[in-house]
């Protein structure tokens, strides 16, 4: 499939590049080896008005993680309920539960939520494959109206006393753990697919808008511990923030095939083949040429998308491995080396802050630098350098003063600055380098495999958490 022009600039659906005399020329043919964004005669590309397409992606984004964020955040709740409590809340970590030991709930809810998720993960591939038997908008707002519907329900028992029937109140969260994590797989992988037939920028929108939801949370959780004084009341707020938000991208969604920007975007895409220096554009007004057995099966090939992706597959899987096997493990195990102080901000605040609330917004900031830069592009060996380079953070993340320490008794950063300096390199790091990486995804393909190829890079990214979650127990007993 030949489309590139020999013109001295090349346009596709999110920029304009000059080739002449640019060093970038192999990366910038790359973005271009899908068919050309030209409208056709009579058909003018609209403009993004008042960037109402952008807002609304972003708050899909926010929508997609704000309230599984929520759902884990609330600890002191889940600790309380599952403690056999029928007394009032106080904020003070209760005694005495016959289900979990110590009464702790947050790892094992975390582990839960991983291997509940992990299915979902592991089949995101084969939904990449099924994704044109059911319509996007079926599956994105049968997503939404599940995950609305669980958290309505945990809204509602946050007030109920379940003390006389703890152990199904918790076999009735781990379900609602494992539905909502499938759900929310299936509703970021769609609606990350519909964005690759749109401009750059918008699922640039969309992943920062994830790691603003991660900002959110981070800071509720501060709030949360520096005024609240009853645990019901904490995750009374946290629930029905998240069904507002919830409600809230229903409507969103349901606006944006109203946008013309959207509409134009959104249109169906006719697969097509090029020859030579042939330059029909995918818009053009007679409907072009249709490949071979297309039409036999409406399922994406899924071989030609994993070749075409995989080295930036690698990054994203090696990105997200090195992340998930520092964060949250070692880097919420690391305690201030003034903390018999007894000052609340190197015992109580130091965690939450130098860890939750830092690495989210370093994480937020890098991915919204890519809506202005975009370098290393898609073929570049400076990518994956970058990517590889990230490993040295591992071994300065274990020399800072981790606790308890067992196998590796040496300290080596003897300073509270050096986590939070490390902290913001890895999520500074992440937040750029795998938003580049996923956004570059959908564009180096043809535009009427764009929602396939964004699916199969949202498996790269779920196959990078996995493996990194299960490294980094391995790590944890290492130390």
């Amino acid at each position: 499939m030949a489309i590139i022009s020999e013109d001295d600039f090349h346009h596709s659906s999110n920029s304009t590049y000059r080739t002449a005399g640019s060093s970038l020329q192999a990366d910038q043919e790359a973005l271009l080896e899908k068919q050309l964004d030209r409208p056709p005669p009579g058909l003018q590309r609209p403009k993004d008005r008042f960037h109402g397409a952008y807002i609304i992606f972003f708050s899909l984004g926010i929508g997609s993680l704000l309230p599984w964020n929520f759902f884990i955040t609330a600890r002191e709740y889940w600790i309380f309920k599952l403690s056999n409590c029928s007394g009032p809340a106080t904020g003070e970590e209760p005694k005495g539960s016959d289900i979990l030991p110590k009464g702790d709930l947050s790892e094992p809810l975390r582990r839960e939520g991983r291997t509940s998720s992990e299915g979902e993960r592991e089949n995101a591939d084969k939904e990449g494959e099924e994704s044109t038997v059911v319509p996007i908008h079926v599956r994105v707002l049968a997503s939404l109206t599940v995950m609305l519907a669980i958290f309505v329900v945990m809204t509602v028992l946050v007030k109920v006393d379940t003390s006389s029937w703890t152990h199904s109140f918790f076999a009735v969260t781990i379900i609602c753990m494992a539905i909502l994590s499938g759900t929310s797989i299936i509703f970021s992988s769609s609606v990350f697919g519909m964005t690759g037939s749109f401009p750059m920028r918008n699922s640039q929108a969309l992943i920062s808008g994830g790691a603003m939801g991660g900002t959110v949370s981070a800071v509720a959780s501060l709030l949360d511990l520096a005024a609240s004084s009853d645990v019901t009341d904490s995750a009374l707020a946290f629930f029905l923030t998240a069904d507002v938000f919830l409600a809230l991208c229903v409507g969103l969604y349901l606006l944006l095939p109203r946008l013309e920007y959207a509409r134009y975007y959104m249109r169906p895409v006719w697969p097509a083949v090029f020859s030579g220096d042939e330059q029909m554009p995918q818009d053009s007004a007679n409907p072009p040429l249709v490949v071979p057995g297309s039409s036999d099966s409406p399922t994406p090939p899924l071989r030609p998308i994993l070749k075409k992706t995989a080295g930036l597959g690698f990054c994203i899987i090696y990105l997200l491995f090195i992340t998930s096997l520092v964060f949250p493990a070692i880097s919420t195990n690391i305690e201030s080396l003034n903390k018999g102080s007894g000052s609340p901000w190197t015992t109580k605040f130091f965690v939450p802050l130098t860890t939750f609330l830092l690495y989210n917004f370093a994480d937020l900031c890098g991915r919204q630098i890519t809506a202005w830069i975009q370098v290393p592009g898609p073929k570049s060996k400076v990518l994956p350098g970058l990517v590889l380079l990230r490993t040295g953070l591992v071994p300065l993340f274990i020399f800072c003063n981790y606790q308890p320490r067992v196998h590796l008794q040496t300290v080596v950063f003897q300073s509270d600055v050096y986590p939070v300096l490390f902290t913001s390199l890895l999520g500074l790091s992440n937040g750029y380098l795998s938003t580049l990486a996923l956004i570059y995804g959908p564009k180096i393909v043809p535009r009427e495999l764009a929602e396939a190829t964004g699916v199969v890079m949202t498996f790269y990214l779920c196959l990078g958490l996995v493996l990194g979650s299960a490294c980094s127990t391995l790590l944890v007993h290492l130390i």
